[in-house]
């Protein structure tokens, strides 16, 4: 089970049966608004409060990494596009619709909905 505290703090809980242990997977300092596994669950998408989004590996058991980072707008969602884990697309508050390429960060195409997003 993979959640994350107020603080920007990813945890992974491991249970069995009436047992717990719970690790500190990464800080990234900034509140999390959403988690997303890719389809195959090798990658977690990690959106902030911020705008920001990050990678992170849980067989690597490595830092997250951050991917994006909005100067204008917010990202408001992020979801991976299937099949694969090689894409995401995201909502700005603003309404722009991005396509991402995941290795490097780049944006591929995006789409002005030309009307504010929210999340309900």
């Amino acid at each position: 089970l993979y959640f994350s505290a107020q603080e920007g703090i990813l945890l992974f809980y491991h249970v069995k049966g009436l047992q717990y242990e719970m690790k500190v997977c990464a800080d990234i300092l900034q509140p999390i608004s959403s988690l997303m596994f890719s389809p195959d669950y090798t990658v977690l998408l990690l959106v902030t409060d911020q705008g920001t989004v990050y990678t992170y590996k849980p067989a690597h058991g490595g830092e997250a990494v951050k991917l994006l980072d909005t100067c204008s707008s917010c990202f408001l969602a992020a979801d991976f596009l299937t099949p694969g884990n090689k894409y995401c697309v995201s909502v700005t508050v603003s309404g722009e619709v991005q396509v991402w390429f995941l290795e490097d960060g780049t944006c591929l195409s995006k789409l002005n909905l030309d009307i504010e997003v929210c999340v309900t």
